[in-house]
């Protein structure tokens, strides 16, 4: 499939087919992290699961960080 770039704004988008977006099991909510290889744009669906471990991933190093913080606060 080849695709031309459409103009919104000051930027360009990329439309992608309803067909494609239910092959990945994505709607206009889902979340993409975006990745290149120097020569292609790669689009990934970000999953609940990892968006998830992502949250309690950043949650544990703010702990770790400031759990001297915390600690002082909660007195």
């Amino acid at each position: 499939m080849i695709k031309n770039l459409t103009k919104h704004g000051n930027s360009l988008a990329l439309v992608i087919e309803k067909p494609v977006l239910e092959l990945l099991g994505a709607n206009a909510q889902t979340q993409f992290k975006i990745t290149t290889d120097g020569k292609a744009l790669i689009l990934t669906p970000v999953t609940d699961d990892e968006r998830e471990k992502e949250i309690l991933d950043a949650a544990e190093r703010i702990t770790e960080k400031y759990s001297d913080v915390f600690r002082r606060l909660a007195e």
